[in-house]
Parts: C-alpha cells; structure tokens; sequence
C-alpha cells in the first residue's frame, strides 16, 4: 500500500507538465524498481545458497530475469497510455492486448526456467532421484505450459480456441495416419519412462538385436546408446517394446562358474582338492556367502577328472569382479599344487597291435598313459 502511494505522488509531481513528465516519472520509477528488484533477489539468493532442498534455490534463480523484464512491460505500457496518439486509434486498442501476450510469455518464460532449475537442482542436491523419470515429468511439463501459453494467447488476441482445438482434432487424425512410426516411437519412449526396464547410465543389450552398451539419453524418439567402442547408437524407442532387454546393471552379484581338470593319476587327491578348495571360498571376503557356494567333483572326462566351483561375489563391478576371479583361479592351482596333483592338459594314447609273426625288436615302444586334457 505505501508503495503505491508513493507511485502515485511520484506521478501528481509531473501531472501539471504534460504527458512527457509523466513518462519520465514513470521511466524512473520503473528503473529504481528494477535496481530494488534486483537487490533483493541478490540477498534471497545469498541466504537459499545454504539451504538444501530444491524449491527455493529454483525460484529464485527462475523468477530474475523474467521478473525484471515483467517490471518493463508493465511500465512501458503504461508510459505508452499516456502518449497522445490522436492519429491511430487502433494502436490504443491493441496497447492492451499486447502487454497482456507479453505478460503471458514472460510466464511462460518463468515456468520454464523453473523446470530447467528444478530438473538441474535434483542432480546436484539429490542424486538418489531417478533422472529418468524426472526428465520425462520435466518433458511433459514443459509441453503442457507451452500449449497452455499458445491457447492463452490466441484467446488473448481473438482466435476462438474452440475453432484451433476442432480444427486440432481433425488434423490429429491425418498427422496419426502419416507420422505411424514416430507416434510409436513417442508412446515407446512413454513406455520406457513408464516401466522403467532401464535409466541413463545403466549397461543394456538385447539378445534379439545386436543392441550393447550404456544409456546416455533416453528422448521421445529414440535411445542413445553408447557402445564400449564409444560408438553411438540411436535406437527407435518403439524396438525397445518388441525385443527382449537385458539390464547387466541391476544384477545383485557377478558369478564365477569354472571348470577345472586333474590328471587321472592325481583320483586320490580330487575329494581333498576339492574339500581345500571349498573351505577357501566359503572363507573368502570377496565371496557372498548368503549365495550358495559349490566346489564339487562333476564328471570323468575324456582326458581329464572334472570338478567345478560356482560362488557369487558381493561386488557387481567388472574389472573388481575379474581381479576377484584372478586371486580365487591362481590360489587354486597352488591348491593343486600343493597336494602334488597337476592340471591336466589335451593328450592322447596311441596303442599299436602287432601282427604275428613280427620280432619284437620291431615292435614300436609301449606309450605310457598321457596326462588329461584340461577343460577349464
């Protein structure tokens, strides 16, 4: 109210100087608003710089510049009111509606600028949220108050918004009959944003098409997916509701399934090499013994006793996951070695049949039994 007041007394002081005092009244008032505006800003920011949360940081880093140039428009179009424009009445009238569909737009400005600032404020303060789901809320925001501001502004100006949206709807049924893939694509990325089956910077592939890599941005048409040789893929949203994805990102563990081969000379050994190497997975702290752990003997082989391990890690992390199977596969040939038995590798057994009558100095060399062939 004291605001007001003093704008009122500020412009009784050029009332008696014509229409070129006034204006400049009003001029000044606005630019000592705007520096006022300014200032004030400055220290509301100063002071949501410590806050945590989101809303506040957002507004006010939205709401500056939109608001400086709302207090132009406002006293401009003032100003403008009162010049004399004898000569076109038609420029009075529309002196309104102007200011009102920039009024309109600078909204429309803020609002958006509050997304952008809200969708940027929960990457930095909140990592925990999934950005996936915020960048589509953030999408479909942006268009709902972009359509709302054009509807707003075509009533503003006159346009009968009855006639756009029928007008709309016809249209919308040639558009949905000559635009078929990219609708489908919109409504796959809906699907996506919807389900969830993956989110940006998750690892990704798909055994029905040759489809691997890390999610980098999920749009309405398309999915890039960068692959491990840094090559980009954009994959049409609407594949990704026809094939079958596998997300390597959620996995809880990584397993290690091997199998490992003794020599047949080395069958006494297998049940303690087997019991040794079962102890030290079931105490190993890299090894999620809530999982199960198996180190068993599995099959006599052509050349070689078979036995596997199988254990899950607690970490899901590829390189951590094989510097883990790397110590657990080498202490395990010391294992082997230190019960005197060998890792069997590929050989064969040749054995000649002599003919009668042959000397026996003629006859090759009996071959002694050859190793196993490893399978691991």
């Amino acid at each position: 109210m004291e605001l007001t007041q003093v704008f009122t007394d500020f412009i009784s002081l050029y009332r008696d100087r014509g229409w070129i005092g006034q204006v400049a009244g009003i001029v000044t008032i606005v630019v000592l608003v705007n520096l006022l505006t300014r200032l004030v800003l400055a220290r509301a920011r100063a002071a949501a710089s410590k806050s945590r949360t989101v809303w506040d940081n957002a507004v006010l880093d939205a709401i500056g510049r939109p608001l400086r140039w709302m207090v132009w428009v406002v006293g401009i179009g003032m100003a403008v009111e009162l010049v004399p424009v004898e000569g076109a009445p038609g420029l009075i009238e529309w002196l309104p509606v102007m200011r009102k569909v920039l009024i309109v737009a600078l909204l429309t400005w803020f609002l958006l600028r509050l997304v952008r600032a809200v969708e940027d404020g929960l990457d930095e303060l909140q990592p925990s949220v999934d950005h996936t789901t915020a960048d589509a809320i953030a999408k479909l925001v942006r268009i709902v108050v972009m359509v709302t501001a054009g509807l707003v502004i075509l009533q503003t100006v006159g346009i009968s918004i009855s006639g756009v949206l029928a007008f709309g709807g016809v249209g919308g049924i040639a558009v949905g009959f000559a635009a078929r893939d990219l609708l489908a694509n919109l409504f796959g990325g809906l699907t996506i944003y919807l389900d969830r089956p993956f989110s940006v910077g998750d690892w990704i592939r798909s055994p029905d098409r040759n489809i691997e890599g890390v999610v980098e941005r999920i749009g309405w048409r398309s999915t890039v997916v960068r692959r491990f040789d840094k090559r980009p893929l954009y994959v049409p949203n609407n594949v990704f509701s026809t094939v079958v994805v596998e997300n390597p990102s959620r996995m809880t563990n990584r397993r290690i399934y091997e199998t490992i081969g003794l020599r047949y000379d080395d069958a006494r050994m297998i049940g303690t090499i087997t019991d040794t190497v079962r102890d030290y997975l079931n105490t190993h702290p890299a090894i999620d013994q809530e999982q199960i752990v198996l180190v068993n003997f599995n099959a006599f082989g052509a050349s070689s006793l078979d036995f596997f391990i199988y254990c899950l890690t607690r970490t899901t992390d590829w390189a951590e996951y094989h510097a883990i199977k790397h110590e657990i596969l080498l202490h395990i040939e010391s294992i082997i070695a230190r019960h005197g038995a060998e890792i069997a590798f590929p050989t064969q057994t040749l054995h000649w049949a002599s003919e009668p009558g042959m000397p026996a100095e003629q006859l090759p060399p009996a071959n002694e039994p050859a190793g196993p062939r490893s399978t691991a």
